[in-house]
């Protein structure tokens, strides 16, 4: 496996990576409404506008092929003033999970963080997300729980959060 920062040619692989999983991870989650309603052009198209603001880094495997990526930089909504870095986004194909790759795009946002001299970060993840445990073993601590709606289904997200990024690669 291969990780790197994110190019602009990466925004068509790195779609079907977010589209995929959305409808695998999310499945018995969110309603189907919402999931049949996902469009790989409209991923491909935010990917493309945010690739160019950094921050992004692109899994490959060994045929080159993108089967996960992280997004990540300051903290977006101002509410948790004791958390400076969020991980924004972080997607690995279901075939790809549980082998070492979530902690491999983990660790370049950690360090663009760094180099900004931020060393503390958060996350959002659905409470139904197997990825929950993920983020515990990697020392995240809950630290809020909010309320969001998928096609009038009313679900919990999870903020978990980490006091000093170091821990989490080290």
């Amino acid at each position: 496996m291969k990780v790197r920062k994110a190019v602009l040619s990466d925004a068509k692989g790195m779609a079907k990576v977010h589209v995929d999983c959305w409808k695998t991870t999310y499945a018995t989650i969110i309603p189907d409404e919402y999931l049949n309603n996902l469009s790989y052009e409209r991923r491909e198209q935010l990917w493309k506008e945010n690739i160019p603001r950094g921050g992004v880094f692109v899994a490959e495997n060994d045929e080159g092929s993108i089967v996960g990526f992280s997004s990540g930089g300051k903290e977006r909504t101002g509410k948790y003033p004791n958390f400076s870095g969020e991980l924004y986004a972080i997607y690995i194909l279901k075939e790809y999970q549980r082998h070492g790759l979530g902690k491999l795009l983990v660790r370049p946002i950690i360090e663009e963080l760094q180099q900004q001299n931020i060393h503390t970060m958060l996350v959002l993840v659905l409470e139904d997300n197997s990825a929950c445990r993920f983020y515990e073993t990697l020392g995240g601590k809950k630290i809020d729980t909010l309320a969001v709606e998928f096609s009038g289904k009313k679900l919990n997200e999870l903020v978990y959060g980490w006091d000093d990024i170091r821990n989490i690669i080290n």
